[in-house]
């Protein structure tokens, strides 16, 4: 009876062997469907627009097919922004004030618009989204001086914002400028793996954030320091590079205007496609690495990351 026993288990282990690769196979075999939205840079805009026959689409290295590509430029094409500022940052961008409000206040008109501020690790909305956008530059404020806890990891208020996004449309593109200097306060250090920033990045690339960031120092006595600036703008870098942003800032020290950044934001937001593709994946949501070429004049910013959702087989 024992011998039996023994066989059976033989045969048994041997069954589930034999079934892994296939089961591996099967699961090598699922179609993965993304979504990023590609930016065309500023100065190298396409007359008539960029083909879809122009893309090569690599997802984790494996050739994917490109299944939609269209302009948003459209009123149709519906858009969300959020200004997330640092609470924590020096009094002295309240001069820039009124260059955060002609940025609002030139998007276009059916853009929703929402001004934030990063407060004790959350992004505390000061109104909901709106289309009224001098309501919107009217919520603009101060930052808080002072208050303990205010200056706390930028990156836990990106996740917060991405994590409590204040729309449900689906359909709307997402994008985020946030004035801050970067610096993790959790971990001030310059570390590429730091976790609240990874954190902040896979928060932002599940829920189809495109970020910018705009350097600009905080009030503590750590971050008048040359190894905090370059701290925070290489994890700012990082963050915006991964989610098809961009980072912009002028040294160590605060720039005398904002000005020039948020045109080229605004050209940036006025010349974006949405591609859409297929990509040999899991069976599960996963995050990826997206690579694109263009076979045309044109250079684009697309996301390092996507989120992949189980498809077709």
């Amino acid at each position: 009876m024992q011998m039996r026993n023994l066989q059976v288990a033989a045969l048994l282990a041997a069954g589930m062997l034999l079934a892994a690769p296939f089961a591996l196979a099967a699961d090598s075999n699922q179609a993965g469907a993304g979504q990023a939205v590609i930016t065309v840079l500023p100065g190298s805009e396409v007359p008539g627009g960029i083909p879809q026959d122009a893309l090569h689409v690599k997802v984790d290295g494996k050739d994917s097919t490109v299944t939609g590509w269209k302009a948003l430029r459209s009123p149709d094409n519906k858009l969300e922004v959020v200004i997330l500022i640092d609470d924590g940052a020096r009094e002295s961008l309240g001069l820039q004030l009124n260059d955060i409000a002609k940025f609002i206040g030139g998007l276009t008109p059916d853009a929703k618009v929402a001004v934030a501020y990063m407060e004790y690790g959350r992004a505390a909305f000061a109104g909901p989204f709106n289309t009224d956008h001098a309501a919107v530059a009217r919520e603009l404020h101060l930052p808080v001086q002072g208050m303990p806890g205010v200056s706390a990891s930028p990156y836990f208020c990106l996740s917060d914002l991405a994590k409590n996004w204040p729309s449900t449309d689906a359909s709307a593109r997402r994008e985020v400028v946030m004035l801050t200097d970067g610096v993790d306060n959790y971990d001030r250090r310059y570390d590429p793996d730091d976790p609240y920033l990874q954190a902040a990045i896979q928060d932002s690339v599940c829920a189809h954030l495109i970020v910018y960031s705009i350097y600009w120092r905080n009030q503590g006595r750590f971050d008048r320091t040359g190894y905090a600036a370059d701290d925070g703008q290489n994890l700012l870098a990082q963050l915006t590079e991964a989610t098809g942003g961009n980072s912009y800032w002028e040294g160590y020290g605060n720039p005398v205007t904002l000005a020039p950044y948020f045109s080229d934001i605004d050209r940036r937001i006025h010349n974006q496609y949405e591609l859409d593709f297929m990509t040999p994946a899991g069976s599960k949501p996963q995050m990826a690495n997206l690579k694109l070429k263009v076979a045309a004049n044109a250079k684009v910013a697309a996301p390092q990351q996507v989120y992949l959702h189980p498809g077709a087989e």
